[in-house]
């Protein structure tokens, strides 16, 4: 099982997260970011990617801080998991619609980090939380667990809607790329 335990504690948050890529999409999540909650909850489900995770921090000040450390620990909990990656499919992509939005996410576990980040509505807030930290988020993701990640809405008018066929397709492309299907390593570099 490619699993890993991940704890990130800074003055600013503190975050556990524990992650199974080979599960059934079981999770358990506690951001005290309830909109983060459930679409951290949306990817495990669709990407079948078992998560457990539990974060505090500084939501008083803002939300910024908290939605980069979730980044920062989710991606070096992926690393984590991936191991040497021998045999895995590394390229995955999935194309999601929720309602009128369509979104459409691709993921190279390449180890050299690169966001590609084109979702169009980059302002306003879903409840209380601005969307513009979702690139907060995916840039922290994205520097570690060293993977190439475009993330490309194509329309969209309901922000909520816009995010959970983000979060849908991410789970989705991340299981992709991640699941085995041989015994080699992925790359004529002999390295990912």
């Amino acid at each position: 099982m490619r699993k890993a335990k991940v704890h990130r504690k800074t003055k600013e948050t503190e975050v556990s997260i524990a992650i199974n890529l080979d599960g059934d999409g079981s999770y358990k999540i506690d951001t005290s970011i309830p909109f983060m909650d459930h679409m951290l909850s949306l990817m495990a489900y669709h990407g079948r990617i078992d998560l457990d995770i539990k974060a505090k921090g500084d939501t008083d000040v803002d939300y910024h801080h908290l939605m980069e450390d979730l980044g920062i620990t989710l991606g070096s909990a992926l690393e984590k998991a991936l191991g040497e990656k021998t045999g895995i499919r590394r390229f995955g992509q999935a194309k999601v619609p929720m309602d009128e939005s369509l979104s459409e996410v691709v993921i190279d576990v390449s180890g050299r980090p690169y966001l590609v980040y084109k979702t169009g509505k980059r302002n306003g807030t879903v409840k209380d939380l601005p969307v513009s930290l979702f690139e907060d988020f995916f840039l922290s993701f994205t520097n570690n667990a060293r993977v190439n990640l475009h993330i490309i809405v194509h329309y969209g008018r309901d922000l909520h809607h816009i995010y959970e066929s983000i979060f849908k397709a991410f789970g989705r492309a991340l299981k992709e790329a991640s699941t085995v299907e041989g015994t080699r390593l992925p790359s004529t570099k002999g390295r990912l």
